[in-house]
């Protein structure tokens, strides 16, 4: 979906100022990096930068109008002197590199100027990698190169000494429950989603997973039987948790919810109430809150963070749950 440049200005105001700069003194790098975690913008402020370079009409001489037929196509992806390319399948080959040489040694249909994107950019192969370089050293008259990257570690270093590094910030917490409401997402349910993951489209298709649904009700049930008996905690893990977190992604997830609401009972712990995420459990968590402590809490955060560390280290589920539930409910005698 198209963003308009208020709309990014919002979630990347130093990028789009810097571009914005650069377009005004008319210093714009022949190639730009931008790296970020994904869902920060990265191919919609790269689109943004080709309709400045291309809109008709622009505002200010930098800001596209969004309604010439420049910026419409290239809105729909068919604008023929903008190239975008991506892994074909796992990586990015070095024909695809050619094909795009071989595209830009034309000169341009209608305006003379090119602009091509690589999105992943990590992931070209050897040979792409370096047919690129050879492309960046020696660019053509008025060709603009925008690579994508959630990994800038993984670029060759010969290849971004070549190119303007631009940094995408994760969106905040505030941004991100803004947007989310703003797009029919239930009140009491952005929050948690804001935690989750910094990407919208992520938290939009877990917002819409019965999955994920069923997943918040049985961690907060969890919570609510490690107050009780070991057994009952082992009784309910084996019927309900184990059923449900079927793999390690899964399970993963379940213990993300679990540590926020120990941090919501932090939270309500400080009276910062309206930090708290399980907004619809909010009553029965004040009541929990008063029978515990804070060491207590900060103690089985931290419980939960170590069976995070040895879930990705490949120890059984099964087993590193029944773990976890016993040191919590030692933890919370803790004093």
């Amino acid at each position: 979906m198209a963003k308009t440049w208020q709309e990014l200005e919002e979630i990347q105001p130093v990028v789009l100022k810097m571009i914005k700069r650069s377009i005004e003194k008319k210093r714009l790098a022949h190639a730009y990096l931008f790296e970020g975690m994904k869902g920060t913008g990265k191919k919609e402020t790269g689109l943004l930068l080709a309709k400045s370079l291309f809109c008709l009409s622009p505002v200010d001489e930098v800001i596209p109008c969004e309604e010439c037929n420049n910026c419409k196509r290239i809105n729909h992806g068919n604008h023929p002197d903008i190239h975008i390319v991506g892994p074909d399948g796992l990586s990015i080959k070095k024909q695809q590199i050619h094909q795009l040489q071989e595209e830009f040694s034309k000169t341009g249909v209608e305006s003379k100027q090119k602009l091509y994107m690589i999105i992943h950019a990590d992931r070209m192969t050897v040979n792409a990698a370096n047919s690129l370089l050879k492309f960046l050293e020696e660019p053509y008259q008025q060709t603009y190169a925008i690579l994508m990257t959630e990994q800038v570690q993984r670029i060759l270093p010969t290849i971004l000494s070549r190119c303007q590094t631009l940094s995408f910030k994760p969106l905040s917490s505030e941004h991100m429950i803004q947007k989310l409401i703003e797009m029919g997402v239930k009140e009491h349910r952005a929050p948690i989603l804001a935690q989750l993951t910094n990407n919208l489209d992520e938290a939009l298709e877990l917002n819409n997973d019965e999955w994920f649904a069923q997943a918040q009700k049985i961690v907060v049930k969890l919570y609510e039987v490690l107050k009780k008996s070991s057994l009952e905690a082992m009784v309910y893990l084996q019927e309900e948790w184990i059923l449900h977190f079927k793999d390690k992604e899964q399970m993963d997830r379940g213990l993300d919810l679990l540590l926020l609401i120990f941090k919501d009972l932090l939270y309500i712990q400080f009276g910062k109430q309206g930090q708290a995420v399980f907004v619809s459990e909010a009553k029965v968590l004040e009541q929990y809150a008063l029978q515990t402590s804070g060491r207590r809490l900060a103690n089985q955060m931290s419980i939960i963070l170590e069976a995070k560390k040895k879930l990705q280290a490949n120890m059984n589920p099964q087993l590193l749950m029944e773990e976890l539930v016993l040191k919590l409910q030692e933890g919370s005698s803790v004093v």
